[in-house]
């Protein structure tokens, strides 16, 4: 089971890194980029291309509408990824990008799989520590998802669409994170979390 903590509880929430087998937690089957394996070592859970091209995403069992998701990441260089927000089992849903390519982005909003998203950039370089562990927090909240993004204590990200985009104006959803399919990643190349940390919201 999937614990959570709601806003109002403990100050220090529980860590909700996938367990043994990556309990509480599942491999689309059906997301466009692929079904790539993950796997979860001494707490750290990290994702790559197990066959060329062919990516993923690992989604939380449980639905959730207006929460904050921390934790700390630390990429291999020339790694696409993403964390999803409000995720179908598509992978449908407001994507925080964790674009480690050049040109790439970390920090920003996309919509992944959603029409009309206009999104935002984020100025992360400034904040980022290459080859080591760097903490990352976002926050969606409201009907018209508001979202907010913090790399090692600096909130990068502060954005709010000019209307739900989600499919059938869904409020809640999944939340994932991402090994991204085709040549815009490679296989050997790890995206790595721990830490993870999931907290409700009012």
């Amino acid at each position: 089971m999937l614990l959570l903590a709601a806003a109002a509880a403990a100050q220090d929430p529980p860590d909700v890194t996938p367990g043994p087998g990556l309990k509480g937690w599942h491999v689309s089957q059906v997301n466009h980029h692929g079904n790539t394996s993950w796997k979860v070592e001494q707490g750290v859970v990290s994702g790559t291309q197990d066959h060329k091209d062919i990516g993923g995403i690992l989604l939380t069992d449980a639905k959730h509408r207006n929460f904050e998701i921390a934790f700390e990441m630390k990429p291999d260089y020339g790694c696409d990824g993403g964390l999803f927000l409000r995720a179908n089992e598509k992978g449908e849903a407001y994507q925080v990008m964790l674009d480690y390519l050049p040109g790439g982005n970390m920090g920003g909003v996309y919509g992944e799989g959603l029409k009309n998203v206009k999104g935002v950039q984020a100025d992360w370089e400034k904040v980022w520590k290459k080859d080591d562990w760097n903490s990352v927090r976002a926050r969606i909240e409201g009907e018209i998802p508001h979202i907010q993004v913090w790399m090692n204590g600096v909130r990068i990200t502060d954005w709010t669409d000019t209307e739900n985009h989600l499919p059938e104006g869904a409020v809640d959803g999944m939340i994932a994170v991402q090994v991204h399919g085709g040549s815009r990643c490679s296989p050997g190349l790890y995206h790595r979390f721990r830490k993870i940390v999931i907290q409700d919201l009012k």
